[in-house]
């Protein structure tokens, strides 16, 4: 199971390390606001980068997030006192996180590649390339689709072994996990 422990502290430290992103689209913002309100001079890039950040940052922590338990789900039926049953309810819902994850990798890959062979870009005055958002998107969508096989694989021990040991690796936060 090392593998699984693996994979979880890869998607920790990739969680860890983005969300320094949020400090990054925050400063845009101040300077924005600062630029507009205080010198009455908005900019043309400050809208699209602070989407562009905030952007990648929502979907490279989806990970992390699913490590956490934080994604939004019905307690009402997966957090019952049989092991089984809780067990055979996230096998269901890591299966079709898995189905839809992957799906998207897939065309989150196809996007990527369009953008950049074609050099596309955005409809602003500045003419942003997308291939950065849709790498992103490619990242993001392939470490949520990663870490629920990983939720598949527990699952899956839990329901045959209910009294294992299997958690996902818990989060320390501000420090080494």
């Amino acid at each position: 199971m090392k593998v699984l422990e693996w994979v979880d502290h890869a998607n920790i430290l990739i969680g860890k390390f983005v969300s320094y992103l949020v400090w990054i689209g925050m400063a845009i913002i101040v300077v924005e606001v600062i630029g507009r309100y205080v010198f009455n001079s908005p900019s043309v890039w400050a809208p699209g980068y602070t989407q562009r950040t905030f952007a990648a940052y929502f979907i490279l922590i989806g990970a992390i997030t699913l490590i956490q338990g934080g994604h939004v789900r019905v307690d009402l039926l997966l957090n019952t006192r049989f092991p089984r049953w809780n067990a055979l309810a996230d096998l269901m819902n890591f299966s079709i996180l898995v189905l839809w994850t992957g799906a998207m990798t897939y065309e989150a890959w196809y996007l990527f590649i369009d953008a950049w062979e074609f050099n596309e870009v955005d409809d602003s005055a500045l003419r942003h390339p997308m291939w950065p958002v849709n790498l992103a998107l490619l990242v993001g969508v392939a470490c949520i689709a990663v870490q629920g096989m990983v939720g598949i694989l527990r699952s899956l021990v839990l329901l045959v072994f209910p009294d294992a040991h299997i958690k996902p690796v818990t989060i320390k936060l501000g420090g080494a996990s």
